[in-house]
């Protein structure tokens, strides 16, 4: 049996975990050296054991008057809501584009359009329309994820091999009973892609979502320690932002692994 086509469960995963680990080693242990031996300016680049502190100092005495989970808990807040709001959204919305050539032709423009604007750009108007309290923030949120959600629920239902819908069809299966047992387990794979992608974006965003005169969240503090050139609290920020994505994306595929686990074999 190749490599690809090995299953999860492997014993070879231990090696895989690793290497994963030796290349997270790999990269302290060069910032360890290029900060400490003087290659790198700790102005730009602060070293290990002076995140470590600050970090200890943010734990203790918060961030402008605030506890750092404070921070952290408005900027996941913010996320879940526009997330969710998209997936509640995108997810019908794509299934019926995907397997509805008149609703395809008829907003597949649209949401063609919308896909290359950046989400920073739509802040002027949501400011405008919206104001700049908590609903605005997750607007940008919800606007941008939904167009990916969107995009790879069709494309899902667009992927379902024709053989299978026959197959369907020939049973006795009626368009309910196809779209339940057929369409949906197919598409299944894609959604949760889909949904994957939303939650990077989303995550991604609330830095850009943060910029709407917010007062607290992760993003804040990377704006506002930047202003005042408090670089290492822009690092931990960034470390904290990236530690929390990497728990998003564990537990979505461990969601994954449950609910497709048919998925590859």
């Amino acid at each position: 049996m190749g490599p690809l086509m090995r299953r999860p469960n492997d014993k070879s995963d231990g090696r895989y975990l690793l290497l994963s680990a030796l290349s997270v080693a790999t990269i302290f242990a060069l910032w360890f050296v290029v900060t400490n031996f003087g290659l790198v300016g700790v102005k730009v680049l602060p070293t290990p054991q002076a995140i470590f502190v600050e970090f200890q100092n943010l734990l203790v005495q918060g961030y402008t008057g605030k506890p750092l989970w404070v921070h952290v808990e408005a900027s996941v807040l913010r996320t879940m809501a526009g997330l969710g709001a998209s997936l509640l959204v995108g997810i019908p919305v794509g299934l019926l584009v995907g397997g509805s050539r008149s609703v395809a032709a008829l907003l597949t423009p649209i949401f063609s359009f919308l896909r290359p604007v950046p989400a920073i750009a739509f802040i002027p108007l949501i400011i405008l329309y919206f104001g700049i309290g908590e609903f605005s923030k997750v607007v940008i949120i919800f606007v941008s994820a939904t167009l990916y959600v969107i995009l790879n629920a069709s494309a899902g239902v667009k992927s379902v091999p024709r053989d299978l819908l026959r197959a369907g069809l020939n049973m006795g299966l009626n368009r309910r009973q196809l779209f339940l047992y057929v369409i949906l387990p197919a598409a299944a794979p894609a959604v949760m892609t889909g949904v994957k992608t939303a939650t990077a974006i989303s995550w991604a965003l609330v830095v850009a979502a943060e910029l709407i005169a917010a007062q607290v969240g992760l993003g804040y503090m990377i704006m506002d320690a930047a202003t005042f050139y408090r670089i290492p609290d822009v690092y931990i920020a960034i470390i904290i932002i990236g530690v929390i994505g990497i728990i998003f994306e564990l537990v979505e595929t461990l969601i994954e692994n449950r609910l497709i686990h048919w998925q590859g074999r």
